[in-house]
């Protein structure tokens, strides 16, 4: 007990040839040997497995039994054979490479404390496979293939002399097109830890990491190209890949191989040695040289590249100058981030490219600043270099992010591995996946269970929710998904967040206070949330309501609360759950304000107390609010009962007349304390998006008591209920809706691309591009024109509309 041999390789893998040698390494632990781990114990068990080697592979006159390579152990040249738990573990986490990685993938215990085996194998598994998809294993692996490449020769794909194994388009081809992908996918997928090869490829294609012709291909090149090897160790049983130089000795070998035409043979293989070529090739591609399309791009030295600068100039630099001076300065080391030596190997590669996609951005000198000023935030930037370095699509995102959306470019540079969700087959859609808020839940609850801690469970939420959020922008940036249609996506995923953390709020908060004696809570969504129409910078417009059916009694923890302090507390921690900043960021600013009495008011309203407020003190621009409100989390009994006094409330008969004064007043006040003249502050300016809510909120209240299908929470659904109910003008509905849908479209980019106010002087050429096109109009000036048009037709349709409803 307590020593193991783990097979590596081929055997680890059951893919031994004719005459393979096998891979070894020893681990041992000595407490459950019976011995204290020290130097006389390491020795011995170290003897033992030198004994087991010698046995093997010593040769007698009956020949011998396997040759033994020790040699994958970690530092082979410092440790002894047999190596502790402790040490192992020590070695992987601190040093430990990723060919190292590689070879672990078709680890298993052959001999020796099998329970001991696989318990280090589980123990080893964080290091093998990684939580976030890390291209920086890419590069890594393929650096050790290209090192294989040269120390042992690498041509063309031929037949005479090639190597089946370590040649153009051969076995390790195959094995390096697996382990890559599994390593990279492996830590969210334990599907595909699969140690044999054939069963890998299977695996990443049930997964749709490659497709089905790849994964048959393949399969069938290795099965072909191991039957070539193991005839090739049968002819004098040497651990040889190699075909024949000599074409007499190549013409025997294809009779062996049971082909009777030698061409035929040849043929056979060369297909398949391209087919495995041309995969690998997809995946591995050749390393960019220093060029682009348009010509050179150098930047060593210290002087300007006459021919980078006309390059430059080509692919779109309005100052190639400073962009060659930017470039060359990440060279000489001006930013900390790129100082390390794998940033600088990766960033050796990555210029063309990178110069190339900001090109495409639209763009080309903001994307590059932008770049260099996420650049200067950065402590490393190897991850980030290495995932655009190896994937080019991944490049593109990034570029038009950079040169259109500096804010989802922030995000990338804050945490590269979001850049994972992008190209994750799984999480394709991943805007339909949002909006809808039960499936949101789901994964989110799935997704934080396994955390130990409250603290970890909210810090996987903020994972979860900002790679979704991501999504959604990513394809709102490629067109993918129409702005117009991004605010049930941004909401739906709000709404699934509150419905999995408020009872994770919950759980923590009843381990000190215990809970209310038939206390519950329920989320009442006001705002854009309530009428999803949220965009990627909305905060979460809430009210809390609760019950309790006994508000003096405490809550029956060691530390019991009354039901009015239970729930205020409860509030400030769901409060703080989803704005406060940790390591891993916020979710959401939260917004209470419009709660009873507002900021005066508690914290937590009870049922009683909002049913009272609403029906007897709530003043009209509070009514108005409550058209956009809907519960979004928490008990069901609460919310229905919530909803239903809402919905009693908007539909009480009103002074039409009175209501009409009451929101003018509230429009005539707004104007009079937030006035701007900004047209791209699309809510306030004057006949902007809060007009044409005002509009339709005036219309719920005014025909709900006869109709009751004009209470929605869409602003859009209101006009069209009033449009068809006779309550609005056909024609004004439709100025109005026209109206909302521009603005709509063009607050979703604007609020996707930057940070506080856009300032159209400022902006990228790209970035006005992009809100033009997202609006449906051929150009910025267009769309200048076009908003200006819809403020002045929603200016004139508010006023009649609110004055006319009968």
């Amino acid at each position: 007990g307590g020593l193991v041999l783990l097979g590596l390789g081929k055997l680890g893998g059951r893919e031994p040839n004719y005459s393979s040698d096998v891979d070894l390494v020893a681990f041992y632990d000595g407490e459950a040997a019976g011995q204290e781990v020290g130097e006389d114990a390491a020795r011995a068990l170290s003897r033992i497995v030198q004994d087991v080697a010698r046995i093997l592979q010593e040769r007698t006159a009956d020949g011998y039994a396997l040759r033994v390579d020790l040699r994958l152990r970690p530092d082979p040249a410092s440790n002894p054979v047999a190596i502790s738990e402790a040490a192992a573990f020590a070695y992987y986490e601190s040093v430990g490479q990723n060919w190292e990685r590689a070879a672990l993938i078709k680890a298993r215990p052959v001999a020796g404390d099998q329970t001991f085996g696989r318990r280090f194998l589980a123990d080893l598994a964080p290091f093998v496979w990684r939580k976030y998809f890390d291209f920086a294993q890419i590069a890594d692996v393929h650096a050790m293939k290209r090192q294989i490449d040269a120390f042992k020769g690498h041509g063309e794909v031929a037949t005479l002399g090639h190597d089946v194994k370590i040649g153009r388009g051969g076995i390790r081809e195959i094995e390096f097109f697996a382990q890559t992908q599994q390593l990279v996918f492996g830590g969210k997928n334990p599907a595909l830890r699969q140690p044999a090869t054939v069963g890998a490829l299977a695996a990443l294609a049930a997964a749709g990491w490659i497709d089905g012709r790849a994964r048959d291909e393949l399969t069938e090149c290795y099965g072909f190209l191991r039957r070539v090897e193991h005839r090739l160790q049968m002819v004098a049983d040497e651990q040889t890949h190699r075909l024949p130089t000599d074409p007499e000795k190549f013409a025997r070998f294809a009779k062996f191989c049971g082909f009777a035409r030698t061409d035929a043979f040849a043929r056979a293989l060369s297909r398949r040695l391209r087919l495995v070529e041309m995969h690998y090739a997809r995946l591995f591609e050749e390393a960019p040289g220093l060029g682009a399309a348009g010509g050179s791009l150098v930047f060593t030295g210290a002087g300007d590249d006459p021919g980078t600068l006309g390059t430059l100039h080509k692919l779109g630099f309005r100052d190639p100058a400073r962009a060659a001076e930017t470039v060359r300065g990440w060279h000489f080391g001006r930013r900390a981030a790129i100082r390390s030596e794998r940033a600088r190997a990766a960033l050796t590669e990555l210029p063309p490219g990178l110069l190339s996609a900001f090109a495409r951005s639209g763009d080309a000198d903001a994307a590059l600043a932008a770049f260099d000023e996420a650049l200067s935030g950065m402590s490393s930037a190897v991850e980030l270099l290495s995932i655009l370095r190896s994937k080019p699509a991944i490049l593109d995102l990034f570029a038009d992010a950079l040169g259109s959306a500096p804010r989802l470019a922030n995000v990338i540079a804050r945490r590269p591995h979001v850049l994972d969700a992008a190209i994750d087959p799984e999480r394709a859609g991943g805007a339909a996946r949002a909006s809808r808020a039960e499936d949101v839940r789901e994964r989110l609850a799935g997704y934080i269970a396994p955390a130990a801690h409250y603290e970890d469970r909210l810090d996987r939420a903020r994972e979860f929710v900002r790679e979704e959020q991501f999504l959604v922008g990513v394809e709102v940036l490629s067109g993918a998904l129409p702005a117009a249609e991004a605010g049930a996506a941004y909401s739906g995923l709000a709404e699934g967040a509150l419905r999995a953390i408020l009872p994770a709020v919950e759980g923590e908060f009843a381990r000190e206070h215990g809970r209310v004696p038939g206390g519950r809570a329920a989320v009442l969504a006001m705002g854009k949330l309530g009428s999803r129409e949220m965009t990627a910078a909305s905060d979460l417009d809430m009210i809390l309501v609760y019950d309790a059916p006994d508000a003096l009694a405490p809550s029956d923890g060691p530390r019991g609360l009354p039901a009015m302090q239970y729930f205020a507390r409860l509030t400030q921690r769901l409060v703080a759950a989803l704005s406060a900043p940790t390591r891993s960021g916020t979710l959401y600013e939260v917004d209470l304000r419009l709660r009873p009495f507002g900021r005066k008011g508690p914290l937590a309203t009870s049922f009683a107390a909002f049913a009272d407020y609403q029906e007897r003190e709530a003043e009209t621009w509070e009514h108005m609010a409550l058209t956009r409100a809907r519960i979004v989390a928490g008990d069901s009994g609460l919310g229905r009962a919530t909803e239903t006094t809402l919905r009693a409330v908007l539909r009480r008969p009103r002074d039409r007349a009175a209501l009409a004064a009451d929101v003018l007043e509230m429009r005539a006040l707004i104007a009079k304390e937030r006035a701007t003249d900004d047209p791209f502050d699309l809510k306030l300016v004057r006949g902007g998006l809060l007009d044409v809510e005002f509009a339709a909120q005036f219309v719920a209240l005014a025909t709900a008591n006869s109709d009751p299908g004009a209470l929605d929470v869409s602003t859009r659904r209101i006009l069209d209920a009033g449009a068809a109910s006779g309550a609005v003008d056909p024609d004004d509905a439709r100025r109005l809706l026209d109206a909302h849908a521009l603005y709509v479209a063009t607050e979703q980019i604007l609020r996707l691309s930057v940070e506080g106010r856009f300032d159209p002087a400022t902006a990228s050429s790209g970035l006005k591009r992009r809100v033009a096109a997202a609006a449906g109009l051929p150009d910025f000036r267009a769309l200048v024109g076009a908003l200006a048009a819809a403020r002045a037709e929603v200016v004139a349709a508010f006023a009649r509309v609110v004055r006319a409803v009968p």
